[in-house]
């Protein structure tokens, strides 16, 4: 019994130093880690100076970006102002050649109305030399038969409308235009009351008169010396003497032709109107 208790004992013992050998080295295991880390060599400090001149590269290439950046805004603003100038430029011309579009098929259809015109025109002119002829021969025919009123001027002008039928530098216009320029001074004729000087025969011989035309209704003269008067009839074709009754009235129209005096009531032997046959 006591070889008993004593191999408790030395178990107990031997189990002890076991403890504190391995607690032992366990210690120095973490004295042996701990000397490592204190040991290990401390890490480089990093220069202000190196900071700063980070800092500054950065903000000098940061600046360099704005500038560019600030260059590309611009560039883009300026293009996008000239892109809508350019548009307005489009959109006006769109508007002016629609204008214009419009203004050429009218002129196209102007043109064909004109060629049309001027097709017809030839036909037109072959039948107006005969038009000028006919109006020409009826202005002579009323010429001479209508009072001879500044006869000698109105033979003339239809000499010059005769002669300007044969001339090759007168167009067939012009040549109408004349005839009808020469129908409305005839027409004018029949409105208007003048006086000129002319020879009227007088007793048998010419004389000195100043005549009075009124219109086409009367032509009437009156010797220089006031003493003799008369007056054209038409259906005789020849002058007619008048009383010295009228030698106040024609004296008075004779003025007022010439606007020496306002107009007034004349008493003339005026013929009456006819019926027309």
């Amino acid at each position: 019994m006591n070889m008993h208790r004593l191999k408790s004992v030395a178990l107990a013992v031997s189990l002890s130093m076991l403890a504190l050998t391995g607690a032992q080295v366990h210690a120095a295991s973490s004295d042996e880690e701990a000397g490592e880390a204190e040991v290990a060599p401390p890490k480089p400090k990093v220069p202000v100076s190196a900071v700063l001149s980070v800092g500054h590269k950065k903000n000098v290439a940061a600046k360099q970006s704005q500038v560019r950046i600030d260059k590309l805004a611009a560039e883009t603003r300026d293009l996008l102002a000239d892109y809508k100038t350019v548009m307005k430029q489009v959109d006006g011309l769109k508007i002016y050649n629609a204008r214009l579009e419009k203004q050429i098929t009218n002129q196209i259809r102007r043109i064909k109305e004109l060629e049309s015109s001027i097709a017809e025109a030839t036909v037109i002119q072959r039948q107006m030399m005969p038009t000028i002829i006919k109006m020409i021969d009826g202005l002579e025919e009323f010429v001479r038969l209508d009072v001879p009123f500044h006869a000698e001027e109105r033979e003339k002008r239809i000499e010059f409308l005769r002669n300007n039928l044969d001339r090759s530098d007168v167009s067939i216009a012009e040549k109408f235009r004349q005839v009808l320029e020469a129908y409305k001074i005839e027409t004018e004729y029949g409105r208007k009351i003048d006086t000129y000087a002319g020879k009227a025969p007088v007793d048998g011989v010419e004389r000195d008169v100043n005549f009075l035309r009124i219109g086409r209704i009367a032509l009437l003269y009156q010797s220089t010396d006031t003493e003799s008067n008369g007056m054209w009839d038409n259906n005789k074709r020849e002058f007619v003497p008048l009383g010295s009754e009228y030698r106040g009235a024609i004296l008075k129209g004779l003025r007022i032709a010439r606007k020496q005096a306002s107009i007034d009531i004349m008493k003339l032997p005026i013929p009456a109107p006819e019926d027309v046959q």
